[in-house]
């Protein structure tokens, strides 16, 4: 059974800075793509960024320069570190992640972060 399992969300104040694990229950080398969704209220789940192999490729224009996507392979777990948050980042954040041995994409249960102005 494959897991992901993200924490680190909360509440933080416009400018702040959060810093989101998904820890996965496998190896991290078997995901051929990791990455970071979220969801705000009354709005559809939207990409925030993304990773192959380890190296970042992509990120939401929004995020652009304030958020950076990572892998620790020691620990399993895939790292999101967002800086100069701002309210319109409030969303619930979703770790997802392509099994390239399985063939298919599994997604963790979400953590809640708050910016408040």
């Amino acid at each position: 059974q494959v897991t992901l399992v993200e924490s680190g969300g909360g509440l933080v104040q416009t400018g702040g800075s959060l810093r989101l694990s998904c820890a996965t229950s496998g190896s991290i080398s078997s995901f051929y793509a990791m990455g970071w969704y979220r969801q705000a209220p009354g709005k559809e789940r939207e990409q925030v960024a993304i990773m192959h192999n380890g190296v970042a490729s992509n990120y939401a224009d929004t995020v652009q320069g304030r958020f950076t996507i990572s892998g620790d392979y020691a620990k399993n777990t895939a790292i999101l570190q967002m800086n100069s948050l701002k309210p319109d980042d409030t969303a619930v954040y979703y770790c997802w992640a392509y099994h390239q041995y399985r063939g298919r994409a599994f997604w963790g249960q979400g953590t809640q972060v708050t910016v408040s102005s």
